[in-house]
Parts: C-alpha cells; sequence; structure tokens
C-alpha cells in the first residue's frame, strides 16, 4: 500500500464514522436528479406533482375503507350486527357494504390510474431534459475526449440512463412518502383496534422486511454493475465491427469478430445468470419474512376469536390488512431495488455529465470580429503529451485573400496546424489570431461559423444529398443548395441521379465515391461561405484524375479567401502565395514553389521524389494500355 493510501486511511479512521463511496454516489446522483424531478422553471408540472401525489393519497384512503366493508360484511352476516333489522333504501345491511366494497376498490383504481395520467408528463420530460442535456454536453466535450471515447459503449450508457431516468422519478416522487402513509393508517388501525401486541409483530416483520431488502439489493448492484460494464463492452465490438464492415470482408475475419463479440456476451450471459439468481434468494427472504410475520398474527388472531375478544370479522379485517400492506411493503422492496439499480444505470451518465471540456469559452469571451480575415500563429509552441513535442515555435502569417499552403513529411504536424485554428486544442505557448483576435477570447461558436474546412476523409450524415450540403448552412433554400452543387461540381451529376438531391448517401457517405463526397464536402463549404477556408490533405485520398477535376473545384472556392492549404501532394500547392515546409514541428523553408525548387532543399527533395512516382506511375499505365491494345489486336491462333 502507498503512502498516500496509508496517510487517507489513517484520516479517515480519525474523522471518525463516515459515509461510504458507494452511499455518496447515490446521495450525488439523486441530487443531480431533483431538478428533473421538481423543475423550477415549470409550475405546471409542479402542480401536476401535487395532484398526482394527492391522487395517490386518496386512493390509498380508498383501499383502507375496502377491509372495514369486508369485516361488515363478513360481521353482518355472522348475525352479529343485528343486520336484519338495519335497512337503508330498501337494501339490508349486508348489500350496502358489498356496495361500499366495490366502489372502494374502483375508487382506488381510478386515483391510481390517474395518478399516472398525471404524472406522465412529468416522467416523460426528465427523460428528454436530461438526454437532451447529455447529448449537449458530448459535442461540447473536447476532441481528446471523442479520439479515447467508444461510440457503442457511449450510446449504450445513454441508452441505459434515459431508461432509468424514469423509473428513478417516478419511484422516488410517487411511491415512497405514500407507502410510509399506508404503514402509518395501518399501524394506527392495529393499535386503536387490537392493542400494541399486534403493531409491535407488524412493526418487527417490516423492520426486518427492509433491513434484509437493503441489505440484498445492495449486494445485486455489484452484480448489476458487471452485468452493465459486460453489455457495453459487447455492444461496442457489434458496433465498432459493423463500422468497419470492409475492413472485416477485407481479412476474411467474420469468424473472428463473431467470437470477439460471443466472449463479451459470454461475460454478459454469467453476470445476467447471477443477477437473476440473487433475484430469486431475494424475492424468496422477503417473501418468508412477510410469512413469518403473517403466521404469528394469525395465530395471535385466532387466539382473540377463540377467547371471545375479536369477532371473526375482526379476524377478516386483520388478514385483509394484511394482505393489502402486502403490496406496498413488496413495492417497497421494488422500490428500493428499482432505485439502485437504476441508479447504478445512470451512474456512468452522469459520470459523463462531471466531465468537464478541456475547451471552453472565457466568461468574458466575445463574438469574432472579421475584418480582413487575416490568420496569424504566432510562436506557437504544442504538444498532446509533454514529452512529444509537436510544434515547435511556429511563426506564420496568412494575409487577407491569400493561400498560404503548409506541407512537410507525416507526422510533422501539419494536421494539429487546423485542430489549433478551429480551437480542438489551446496553444501551449503563444498564440493564433485572426484580425488580430487571439482566438481563445473570442466565442468558439463565432470563430468555427468564420472558418471552413475541408478535409481528407470527408464522413457524411446518413441522409440525403441535399441535407449534407445543406449541412454548411441549415437556413439555406433549394435554389442555393443546388447552385452549390453546380459550383463544387457535382450538380450535374446530383441531377442524373433517380431522386435527384434526395439520394440518401448510405452510412458514412458509403454510397458515393471518393471523389463525390468530396465534391459534396466543397459544397458544404461553399454555401457555408465562411472567410477563412482550410484545405486538410482534401484530395491525397483520391487518384491523380478525380483530384485533377475537385483542384478545380477548390481553386474556385479558395479565390479571394483566407486559404491555408494542408497537402502532401505538392502539385496541388504549386499556386500557393507561399509555401511552408514543416520538419518535426518546426518551420524548415518557406517561399514560393519556385524559390524553394531553387534552394535545393528538403521542398525539393520532396517534389523530386513525387515526380519520379508520378512518372513512374504514368509509364506503367501507358504500358498497361499498349499491352491491352496488343492483346486485344491480335487475331486467334487457328485450332489444331
Amino acid at each position: 500500500m502507498s503512502q498516500d493510501q496509508n496517510n487517507s486511511g489513517a484520516a479517515a479512521k480519525a474523522a471518525g464514522p463516515t459515509v461510504s463511496a458507494d452511499d455518496e454516489a447515490v446521495f450525488g446522483t439523486v441530487k443531480n436528479l431533483w431538478p428533473y424531478m421538481w423543475p423550477a422553471d415549470r409550475p405546471d408540472l409542479k402542480l401536476r406533482v401535487l395532484l398526482a401525489i394527492g391522487a395517490l393519497l386518496l386512493a390509498k384512503v380508498a383501499s383502507t375503507m375496502v377491509p372495514f366493508a369486508y369485516k361488515g360484511i363478513v360481521d353482518a352476516l355472522g348475525g352479529e350486527t343485528g343486520s336484519g333489522d338495519w335497512v337503508m333504501l330498501g337494501l339490508s345491511l349486508p348489500f350496502v357494504l358489498a356496495l361500499a366494497y366495490g366502489i372502494s376498490s374502483i375508487f382506488e383504481s381510478l386515483f391510481m390510474q390517474l395518478r399516472d395520467v398525471l404524472f406522465a408528463s412529468v416522467g416523460q420530460r426528465a427523460v428528454r431534459q436530461l438526454a437532451y442535456r447529455t447529448f449537449k454536453h458530448l459535442h461540447a466535450l473536447s476532441l481528446r475526449y471523442h479520439l479515447q471515447r467508444r461510440t457503442g459503449g457511449l450510446s449504450r450508457v445513454i441508452e441505459r440512463g434515459t431508461k432509468g431516468i424514469e423509473t428513478i422519478v417516478r419511484f422516488t416522487m410517487l411511491s415512497t412518502a405514500p407507502t410510509i402513509v399506508e404503514f402509518i393508517i395501518v399501524g394506527t388501525v392495529f393499535t386503536v383496534m387490537f392493542g400494541f401486541s399486534f403493531v409491535a409483530v407488524l412493526a418487527i416483520m417490516i423492520c426486518a422486511y427492509v433491513y434484509f431488502t437493503v441489505k440484498a439489493s445492495n449486494w445485486r448492484i455489484g452484480i448489476r454493475r458487471a452485468m452493465n460494464e459486460s453489455d457495453t463492452d459487447a455492444n461496442s465490438k457489434a458496433i465498432d465491427s459493423l463500422l468497419n464492415f470492409e475492413t472485416v470482408k477485407y481479412f476474411g475475419n467474420e469468424d473472428m469478430e463473431a467470437d470477439r463479440f460471443d466472449r463479451s456476451m459470454a461475460k454478459y450471459e454469467k453476470a445476467a445468470i447471477r443477477m437473476w439468481a440473487s433475484l430469486g434468494a431475494l424475492n424468496f427472504g422477503q417473501a418468508a419474512i412477510f410469512w413469518i410475520g403473517m403466521i404469528v398474527i394469525i395465530v395471535m388472531s385466532v387466539m382473540r376469536v377463540s377467547a371471545g375478544e375479536m369477532t371473526v370479522g375482526d379476524f377478516v379485517l386483520v388478514n385483509a390488512f394484511m394482505m393489502q400492506i402486502y403490496r406496498p411493503l413488496n413495492f417497497i422492496g421494488s422500490i428500493y431495488r428499482e432505485i439502485r439499480q437504476g441508479l447504478a444505470d445512470i451512474e456512468n451518465m452522469f459520470q459523463l455529465l462531471d466531465q468537464d471540456p478541456e475547451i471552453e469559452d472565457r466568461p468574458d469571451a466575445r463574438p469574432l470580429e472579421v475584418s480582413g480575415a487575416v490568420l496569424k500563429f504566432n510562436h506557437v509552441i504544442f504538444h498532446y503529451d509533454a514529452d512529444r513535442p509537436i510544434l515547435k515555435g511556429v511563426d506564420f502569417e496568412v494575409p487577407a485573400g491569400k493561400t498560404i499552403a503548409v506541407v512537410g513529411p507525416s507526422g510533422a504536424g501539419k494536421s494539429t496546424i487546423s485542430r489549433l485554428i478551429y480551437r480542438f486544442y489551446d496553444v501551449i505557448e503563444g498564440s493564433v489570431t485572426i484580425d488580430g483576435q487571439d482566438i481563445r477570447d473570442v466565442t468558439q461558436k463565432s470563430l468555427r461559423a468564420a472558418v471552413g474546412m475541408v478535409p481528407q476523409d470527408t464522413v457524411l450524415f446518413n441522409d440525403t444529398i441535399a441535407y449534407n450540403i445543406r449541412y454548411g448552412r441549415p437556413d439555406a433554400t433549394d435554389e442555393e443548395v443546388r447552385e452549390a452543387a453546380r459550383m463544387a461540381q457535382i450538380g450535374d451529376f446530383i441531377e442524373s441521379l433517380p431522386n435527384g438531391f434526395d439520394t440518401p448517401v448510405g452510412e458514412r457517405g458509403l454510397k458515393l465515391s471518393g471523389g463525390e463526397k468530396q465534391r459534396v464536402a466543397i459544397a458544404r463549404t461553399i454555401l457555408k461561405a465562411p472567410p477563412i477556408l482550410i484545405l486538410d490533405e482534401a484530395t491525397s485520398a483520391l487518384d491523380t484524375e478525380t483530384e485533377q477535376g475537385i483542384q478545380s473545384a477548390l481553386d474556385a472556392v479558395s479565390r479571394n479567401r483566407t486559404t491555408l492549404v494542408i497537402a502532401h501532394r505538392l502539385s496541388t500547392v504549386i499556386n500557393a502565395d507561399e509555401i511552408i515546409v514543416l520538419r518535426a514541428g518546426e518551420i524548415a523553408e518557406r517561399g514560393t514553389h519556385q524559390s524553394l525548387l531553387e534552394q535545393d532543399g528538403l521542398y525539393a527533395q520532396m517534389w523530386n521524389r513525387q515526380r519520379e512516382a508520378a512518372e513512374a506511375h504514368e509509364a506503367l499505365k501507358k504500358a498497361r494500355e499498349r499491352d491491352a491494345e496488343g492483346f486485344l489486336g491480335k487475331e486467334p491462333e487457328p485450332a489444331k
């Protein structure tokens, strides 16, 4: 054990009894849920909560009348109340009591259903608000967090959490207090009518029941957590495998993926079996405690009836109350069990909500004001991990309306530059400014509204082409969407499709080719019309012919805009106003294409290697074409 752990243990002992970490987590979760159970900004929902509680209390009153009506019927039929002489509206007492018995039962059901109707909007709003808050919070978290997360596991956490919210809200607000009220009513009736001994047995039984339920449910929480973790792991593997469907097929690893998923499901199966076994033990223990108490009270009642101290109707009353109290007693077990299980389900959701965003707007942040759209890096130092520096004092400026290209070997820090401009990360030292304004001093929303991006790997939403283009400016008209597509040189292709702009693009845009996806991304950026444009290796994943077509569209969209081109293929940046060559996070060279070639440095080496590779590729292509022509022109040999 470490010294820190010893110190913390000693401090805890010195402080005396403390609340366990598990209990603190429960209290913290309930505290987080309270604003959703009692919404401060919705007096109408508060009124619904109060009316629902009132309806439930009336249902409890009606249910209390049922045993008394039952007792009256038995005593009347047994001749102990002189019912033969008692007539009301032509009906004898047994008939009146039978009506009262039925009517009380009907009203109990009515008020219980009214409670559910009144509370439905409160519970569903809580689910919606917390799900909305979680979804919005996920988008506020940093890129670093999302690069480390597992999409499938995250979706499972949200799914389980939203399902657990309504259960917790409903049970906490509408079940616990009224159930205690019913215990008080029954205890009062037993005290007044039958004496303290009946109440003592009832109290001992309830305390034992609740104690056992709490202990057993706490034990089951650990099993529930293990089951949730297994479920999350299995779901993560399933979604990860399906997202990489093509890769699985490339390597023929379907069986391996199935086995990997099955191993996770085996853990879930084991935890689920333990969960059901523990539930059986819990239910049996609860039933045993109740029926032991029930037997004791029945024996006491029989002895009282035999001694003439109680009527048969009193015996029926006691039994009716005991059977009636079994419902809320069993419900208390369910309440605690469901609340604890629900808390376990939403525990990860609140941990997610407690995750602070790495990048946040400053309290005094103001909107970015763009005049000339001059982008400048001022001696920027940055690293993802302290022991691995990425940018080492990078300093350059992109003048208004000019195009600056950043090139260099893989790992030089090129793509990091675009992430810093979007403020996915903050610089360690130095600053990034737009028109002299440090981007850390402006709102992220206004910053990202001023910057457009055409990335290397364009991922589209599983919706229509029109939706994906309009994503650049959601309020754009259909005509503006068509014009953006035309400028991106994809309008004719879209119009040729059977469904035109309403054509679905598939998951991550897989129904479109690489060039088509890239043109959709360009159209989206054209529609956004940002003053600053970033082209992050926008054509490096395309073949040479497709690249040439895309490049003309990129030239059109970047004209008269402040443009930063991050490129791997040097042929795409020869017309840039200035080319910056990065090497190991530092600017090694800078200048125009021609001046850099004349320097005969790193840029010239990269240019020569890429030119030689392109020439070799072109020569191989021509040789294949000649071979194909010779094969097609050759006459077949005569059969021998």
